[in-house]
């Protein structure tokens, strides 16, 4: 009874400072949620609104364009850096000369800023400018102008966060590759197994929880990026590469319609989490089930 007491005691501060950044924020969005509340407006006094935000948001095109066009980016960057991360991943486990030097210069996007990547990769895109037009033109003819084109810049965001995040899933693919034991795959060898059986049967579910909880975090952050895109395209051009957390960093502060930006957060909050349960369902519970079965 004493350390059950102690436990709770010791755990208390790490509960105070959750429910007070974590809880009442929530909770006054949620109520914000409910009301008009326009700082420009002529009446800038909130007023109650029942589900008129909510209702709002599903007819709002705007709205549904800038899910649409997250859910597209949020594919392709997950997807890509967790096949480019686990392939790094394994040929860091492979004895190759100078393999430390790779690895520490690989990890380094990962030390700058979101915002200074951006940065960056506006300085390399900019016609008359940057390398890259000048490369793409000069060697193989391509007008590149991520300002005017919405495939260049949609794919140019892509490879952006692919540059600066898959260095994360190769770390994390190469220390749960580093911890994998040994016998199952010296035993799957002597048995005659080939590479992709090995894969398929013995790595992949010895990787799962680690995949899993990689492509949570990276599905969770792709879903709510905002600064980089911010930087290289501002969101353009017309509204392509207009996230779902530009959208509604537009609808906060420079339109400061509080109660529908709040609407839109709790529902992008919530499509985010239906997500991820959907996703485990898929690659634990029913692997759970068919171990039981």
């Amino acid at each position: 009874m004493y350390s059950q007491k102690m436990g709770w005691l010791l755990l208390t501060p790490t509960l105070i400072i959750l429910f007070i950044f974590g809880v009442v924020p929530f909770l006054y969005v949620l109520v914000t949620s409910f009301v008009h509340w326009n700082a420009f407006a002529a009446d800038p006094t909130p007023r109650f609104a029942g589900v008129e935000n909510y209702r709002r948001l599903v007819f709002d095109e705007q709205f549904l364009y800038s899910l649409w066009q997250t859910a597209r980016f949020a594919f392709f960057v997950v997807a890509s850096e967790m096949i480019l991360g686990y392939l790094l991943a394994r040929a860091l486990t492979a004895n190759l000369p100078l393999k430390g030097l790779f690895r520490t210069i690989h990890a380094l996007p990962l030390m700058v800023a979101p915002i200074a990547v951006g940065a960056t990769w506006r300085l390399l895109t900019v016609p008359g400018l940057g390398p890259l037009p000048y490369f793409l033109d000069e060697f193989f003819g391509i007008q590149y102008q991520i300002g005017s084109f919405a495939n260049q810049a949609f794919f140019t965001t892509v490879i952006m966060d692919v540059w600066h995040w898959t260095p994360l899933v190769t770390l994390t693919m190469l220390a749960a590759l580093s911890s994998l034991p040994k016998e199952p795959f010296e035993q799957a060898q002597i048995d005659g197994a080939s590479r992709f059986q090995i894969f398929w049967y013995i790595t992949l579910p010895y990787l799962r929880p680690a995949i899993l909880a990689t492509v949570f975090i990276r599905l969770m952050d792709a879903l709510r990026t905002v600064d980089e895109i911010w930087m290289l395209t501002g969101g353009g051009p017309a509204a392509t590469t207009r996230y779902i957390g530009l959208y509604i960093w537009r609808v906060v502060f420079p339109k400061t319609d509080y109660g529908y930006g709040a609407a839109v957060s709790l529902v992008t909050l919530f499509l985010t989490i239906v997500l991820c349960w959907l996703l485990y369902v898929g690659l634990v519970a029913r692997r759970g089930q068919k171990g039981v079965t």
